[in-house]
């Protein structure tokens, strides 16, 4: 495969992220949403026909300076308990991985959309409130029998956003242009959802990371496996114990050092969250979000059975609620690999794997993810998917070369620190 420039790599990233970053030590939280259309009374939640009807490509009227030219409005949920499910409108736009996470009610005769938006770059946010009137096409997306897609230019949003926790008096409006590009494509998110450096308002490998994803654009996920002193599988990415991921603590050291219940006593990540065990991720996966994949990396295990039965145990759970998931035991080295075929029947198990395609081949892996800076290997990605495998890249941040890879309409997924960029660009594509 022919290596990308690493002066162009280079490049790319320094122009992507530099800019007006905020510090390291803060977290951007979500804009408190002032709620006067989402509460008022008689105010009623969408029906699901309406929510779908919602999603497309809309074209950018005002806003445009700030926001693109064009934008993809997708839905997904959270179920925050049983019979409480919270549905959001997620709007991806190009500049900046700019996003916005909206919940909608029917007031009278009209929509109203209401929540915050967020550049991932850097820390600029605010409120946005948009309302899709009778006459604007609010009658044609409560129609009961309302037909898919709905026609250009029948559906306008329009509305005010604001920064920060200011009022908001900067317009907007955007109108409906054509459904979402309608290709099964994966888009990962790593360590959970986000990195801790994104100063997201949930940790990284956090059970609460998880659960934001979806409205981040994520269909999967990818999270870090360790295991504890005690051989308790958990959520981590580094192999110490550090202030970049955990609150001060008094712990130091390697954390396969401390058994569970230490860690779970007295280390919290960054925004507080216990580190979490690989059941309770996997828990919230199924049965809090509507996500589709997760890869389990496993960064530092001594038990790959064990890792193998809680796979299967919460695959076999997620089968019997009819929920479209796979969970892939991830591969990323050799050693890895060398465990992994120690199992018994160990090309029956789902996995994914991280090296060449020889190895990919040997072990039976469902997936071959190799790195996107080898470049994108078309002929490879094809050979693997004549054999009936799926291929994702890892970790891809820069916008122009997501475009790239999305548009040279091959690959099965794209692991990224970025989700709204990746949504933007998949979901746009014509």
């Amino acid at each position: 495969m022919r290596s990308l420039s690493f002066q162009l790599i280079l490049i790319s990233l320094l122009g992507y992220l530099i800019g007006c970053r905020p510090g390291l030590d803060n977290t951007v939280p979500f804009p408190k949403q002032l709620g006067e259309g989402l509460n008022t009374e008689g105010a009623k939640l969408l029906y699901t026909q309406t929510r779908k009807a919602c999603e497309g490509v809309y074209t950018i009227a005002d806003g445009s300076d700030a926001f693109g030219d064009e934008l993809a409005a997708k839905w997904s949920y959270t179920v925050k308990a049983p019979g409480d499910t919270t549905h959001y409108l997620t709007l991806f736009c190009e500049p900046q991985a700019a996003f916005f996470i909206l919940e909608g009610r029917q007031v009278g005769d009209s929509l109203v959309f209401e929540g915050f938006w967020r550049r991932l770059v850097n820390s600029e946010t605010g409120t946005a409130r948009f309302i899709v009137q009778k006459g604007n096409g609010g009658s044609v997306l409560l129609d009961p029998a309302c037909c898919q897609p709905i026609p250009p230019g029948q559906v306008v949003f329009r509305g005010f956003y604001g920064l920060g926790e200011e009022a908001r008096r900067f317009p907007m409006s955007f109108v409906s242009n054509r459904p979402l590009n309608p290709k099964p494509f994966q888009i990962l998110a790593h360590r959970g959802g986000g990195r801790t450096s994104d100063l997201l308002p949930a940790s990284e490998n956090s059970a609460e990371i998880i659960r934001l994803a979806p409205r981040l654009g994520a269909t999967g996920v990818e999270i870090d496996i360790r295991q504890t002193k005690d051989g308790v599988p958990i959520l981590y990415h580094d192999n110490q114990l550090n202030l970049r991921l955990t609150q001060k603590n008094g712990l130091i050291g390697p954390i396969e050092e401390y058994t569970y219940k230490q860690l779970s006593s007295f280390v919290r990540l960054i925004n507080g969250e216990k580190i979490p065990t690989l059941e309770e991720a996997l828990t919230a996966v199924v049965y809090d979000t509507p996500l589709e994949t997760v890869w389990l990396d496993t960064k530092d295990v001594r038990d790959m059975e064990l890792v193998r039965q809680i796979q299967q145990t919460y695959q076999q759970r997620a089968n019997a609620l009819g929920r479209r998931l796979t969970i892939y035991i991830g591969l990323p080295s050799e050693e890895t690999v060398t465990q992994f075929e120690q199992l018994p029947n160990h090309q029956q198990t789902v996995s994914l794997c991280e090296l060449d395609t020889a190895t990919a081949k040997r072990i039976n892996a469902k997936v071959w993810a190799p790195r996107w800076t080898l470049g994108n290997p078309i002929a490879e990605t094809k050979a693997m998917q004549a054999q009936g495998r799926r291929v994702f890249i890892w970790t891809l941040d820069v916008p122009s070369f997501i475009e790239q890879f999305i548009n040279d309409n091959t690959l099965d997924g794209i692991l990224t620190n970025y989700a709204p960029v990746v949504a933007y660009y998949h979901y746009v594509k014509q």
